[in-house]
């Protein structure tokens, strides 16, 4: 059903995972430290990737930063750790999800397969409905383009790489310019009901897709924040 790499240095771990997730029907990938991991991420992108935090030769973290300089595939984050700076961390650098040890299987599997679903890998069924036209549909607002079929983002002409999060918190903004949504709103457009999130998780979010796009265009300003309400799409 999907190519998945897991990156975990801890066998035991590799083992379980490994087989819960080729139970599903998936193929898995396994590797043992970072610096492995990220080269088979690079040389053949999955079409998920599952890191650990730490790890020897390179953590977790150094992996997921140095793979979003070329690559948006879905990343889920594992950490046996407590601190709250990790899940930050990790969502401002571009994580999809995150999950910390132990967890059991079965909500790992629901995790993989809520990234997969907002991927487009697994469970996509065709646009029969109204409202799955509509999701389907290419939208351009002023200098932005996406096109979810595709998962192209375009900002005057030049590509700007997101998330698979990402591209849907924007998909929301954009589809209703000027109306403001609430980071409830925007939860339920890019996660599933079995993924909880915290507010700061969407603000991690719309804070690394506004430096993609200023990369591309430093006067970049159509995502707006309105404090203590949400963020609206500002057409330009």
């Amino acid at each position: 059903m999907a190519k998945i790499t897991l990156v975990d240095d801890d066998e035991n771990i590799v083992t379980s995972v490994s087989l819960a997730l080729e139970s599903h029907g998936h193929a898995v990938k396994a590797y043992y430290d970072g610096a492995a991991g990220l080269a088979a991420l690079e040389s053949d992108p999955p079409d998920l990737a599952i890191l650990d935090v730490k790890m020897p030769r390179m953590d977790g973290m150094e992996v997921l930063r140095r793979l979003r300089r070329t690559s948006d595939m879905p990343v889920i984050i594992l950490t046996s750790k407590d601190e709250e700076i990790d899940e930050i961390l990790g969502f401002n650098l571009g994580a999809d999800d995150y999950m910390h040890k132990p967890f059991s299987q079965r909500l790992l599997i629901e995790r993989v397969k809520a990234v997969l679903r907002r991927a487009g890998v697994e469970g996509e069924e065709p646009a029969t409905t109204a409202a799955g036209a509509e999701a389907s549909r290419a939208i351009k607002r002023g200098k932005l383009t996406l096109d979810p079929a595709r998962h192209d983002c375009l900002w005057e002409g030049k590509p700007v790489k997101l998330t698979v999060t990402e591209f849907l918190l924007l998909q929301s903004l954009a589809q209703r310019p000027g109306f403001v949504k609430s980071r409830d709103n925007l939860m339920d457009a890019a996660y599933d009901d079995q993924v909880y999130v915290d507010d700061r998780t969407i603000d991690s979010h719309i804070k690394r897709m506004r430096k993609k796009f200023r990369d591309v265009d430093p006067e970049f300003d159509a995502i707006e924040t309105l404090y203590g309400v949400g963020y609206r799409y500002r057409e330009t």
